[in-house]
């Protein structure tokens, strides 16, 4: 990460406070309402910038308002915006490494093998589409103001997925079920309704991004003088 002005690290506590005041506004669904700010804050911060504003709001957040399970957010939410954030910069060869890793750790696992196949299937279709995406993600920081909602709602997706593929990888191979006592019965359960929730989540992330996080960007790039991420 290249040095930091002192602005830059004013926006990551910014963007780490929004992180954390969005998570104690959320209900409903198995994540929470930081999941509409991953992209923004991997864009705008750029991935390492981004990452660290996610990890600190992640924290406090969970430092206040604690929960039991408040290890998968707090290493998954930081994780999707670093994904995000290389996305936006083009860069798809980590990414696709994140992924190539985590999809073949769960396929590899027997409850990997034995869990059903529709509930990874955004995780799949994240997989395939990483090089595209990031082709296209490079536009959002650029001159033509009128690629950046096509490619927002794209790099939403990746970055959210990412989200979701980082608690699948900590509750099945990573072994977290485990720590939790969890049998394969409840892990069932859980898994197949986590991926139904999972599944509108990624369709309202990509609503937002398309009607709320495309004129925001916009917004903040013109108000920052934007051409580049922060990191």
């Amino acid at each position: 990460m290249r040095y930091l002005s002192t602005r830059s690290v004013a926006l990551i506590g910014v963007f780490a406070a929004l992180h954390a005041v969005l998570y104690f506004m959320s209900f409903g669904l198995w994540r929470n309402w930081a999941i509409y700010l991953e992209p923004i804050e991997g864009i705008v911060l750029g991935p390492w910038a981004g990452f660290s504003a996610a990890l600190i709001g992640s924290l406090v957040a969970r430092t206040v308002k604690p929960v039991d399970v408040w290890m998968f957010g707090v290493v998954a939410e930081p994780l999707g915006v670093l994904v995000a954030g290389l996305l936006a910069r083009g860069r798809w060869r980590p990414v696709m490494a994140i992924y190539a890793l985590m999809v073949a750790a769960y396929l590899i696992h027997p409850f990997g093998r034995w869990l059903p196949l529709w509930t990874i299937l955004d995780i799949l279709l994240a997989f395939a589409v990483i090089y595209p995406v990031a082709k296209i993600g490079k536009s959002l920081l650029g001159e033509n103001v009128t690629c950046i909602p096509m490619a927002l709602v794209l790099v939403s997706f990746v970055g959210t997925v990412t989200d979701s593929l980082v608690r699948v990888f900590l509750l099945i191979p990573v072994g977290l079920y485990t720590f939790f006592g969890w049998s394969p019965e409840v892990v069932y359960s859980i898994f197949v309704a986590g991926a139904i929730d999972s599944y509108v989540e990624d369709v309202l992330v990509v609503l937002v991004s398309f009607l709320v996080g495309a004129p925001l960007l916009i917004a903040l790039r013109r108000v920052l003088g934007l051409k580049l991420p922060l990191s």
